[in-house]
C-alpha cells in the first residue's frame, strides 16, 4: 500500500498521490496520462481527475501499479467495480490485463478471448479479482511467454487453469524448464489458422512475437511506440543479446502486416496496415543509424 506519509512533494494537492516506493516503470503515466507524468525520476499527480472518466483510469492505474506505489486520501467507494474493469478491452477480442508484476518489471499483459481457446500473453500478477474474471471468460488455453524476462506469475497460471505454456527453448531458464510447449529454431510458427509466432532474436536469443488475427502484434520487449520519437522504436538500451540481429529480426517483421503494436513496455501503437508499413520501415532505418 502507498504510504501517505511518503508521499512526493511533486504531486498536486488532493485525492491521488504517489509515493517514494515509485519504481519509475511507467504504467500509471501511459494508462492514465491525463492525471500522471514523470517529475524527476519518479511518476507523480499532475492532475487531479476531474471527470468519471478520468477517475477511473486512475484508479485502473493505481490497481495496475507493480509497487502500490499510487495511493488516495479517501478510501474507494467503486473499488469493486473497477476490479470488475479488468482485463480492459483494446478492440474486438483483445485485452488489457492491468496488474502489472514487480517481478516483469510492470510489463504489460494481454487477453485474447477466442473459442479455440483464451489465450494468456505474458503474465500479471495473479490476482483473484483478475483471476475470477478470467474464469467467467471462459479460462485460459495457453500462456504464451515472448521472452525469458516477462514470466511473473506463470506458474500461478498453469497451476490454476491448467494451461500450456510457450516459451522458445532459447528462453528457457531454471524458473521455466517445466514449459509445456518449448519452441525451436527461428522460422515462423502457424500455431493456429489465426496465430502466428514469429521468433525476433535481439532483445533476448529467444525472444518471439504473436501475430493474431493478422491485425494484433504483441511483441514484448522486441517493439514499441516512442512519444519522444514519435515513432516505432526498439530498446537499444536495454538489449540483452544481439543489437544486430535484433536489426535483422525488426527487417524480417517488417514484411508482415498488422495494425496494433501491443508491447510489454514501452507504449502501444495503432494504425492502418499501410501506414504501420511504412512506420516499420522508418523503425528499421532508425536502428541502423543507433
Amino acid at each position: 500500500m502507498a504510504q501517505l506519509k511518503q508521499r512526493r512533494s511533486e504531486n498536486e494537492s488532493g485525492n491521488f498521490y504517489v509515493d517514494q516506493s515509485c519504481i519509475d516503470c511507467d504504467t500509471c503515466r501511459w494508462m492514465a496520462p491525463e492525471v500522471f507524468h514523470r517529475a524527476g525520476e519518479q511518476s507523480a499527480v499532475y492532475h487531479q481527475p476531474s471527470s468519471e472518466t478520468e477517475q477511473l483510469r486512475a484508479m485502473q492505474a493505481l490497481l495496475s501499479c507493480p509497487t502500490a506505489s499510487i495511493g488516495t486520501l479517501e478510501k474507494p467507494k467503486d473499488i469493486k467495480t473497477v476490479h470488475q474493469s479488468f482485463p480492459i478491452l483494446i478492440e474486438d477480442n483483445v485485452y488489457h490485463c492491468g496488474y502489472h508484476s514487480e517481478s516483469s518489471f510492470a510489463a504489460a499483459s494481454y487477453f485474447i478471448e477466442r473459442k479455440d481457446g483464451n489465450i494468456l500473453i505474458d503474465s500479471p500478477r495473479f490476482a483473484p479479482p483478475l483471476v475470477k474474471r478470467l474464469e467467467e471468460l471462459g479460462g485460459v488455453r495457453y500462456l504464451y511467454l515472448t521472452h525469458r524476462d516477462d514470466v511473473a506469475d506463470h506458474q500461478k497460471f498453469r497451476d490454476h487453469f491448467g494451461c500450456d505454456r510457450i516459451l522458445h527453448a532459447d528462453d528457457i531458464t531454471a524458473q521455466t524448464q517445466s514449459v509445456e510447449i518449448q519452441l525451436s529454431g527461428f522460422e515462423e510458427i502457424e500455431f493456429a489458422p489465426d496465430l502466428l509466432i514469429i521468433p525476433v532474436p535481439g532483445h533476448s536469443k529467444g525472444h518471439t512475437v504473436l501475430l493474431y488475427n493478422h491485425k494484433f502484434l504483441f511483441t514484448g520487449d522486441h517493439l514499441a511506440w516512442s512519444d519522444s520519437l514519435n515513432q516505432l522504436y526498439a530498446f537499444q538500451r536495454y538489449c540483452w543479446y544481439s543489437w544486430s540481429e535484433q536489426i535483422d529480426s525488426m527487417k524480417k517483421l517488417a514484411n508482415y502486416s498488422f495494425e496494433w503494436v501491443l508491447p510489454g513496455h514501452g507504449h502501444r501503437h495503432h494504425s492502418d496496415s499501410i501506414t504501420m508499413e511504412k512506420q516499420m520501415q522508418e523503425c528499421v532505418s532508425w536502428m541502423t543509424q543507433n
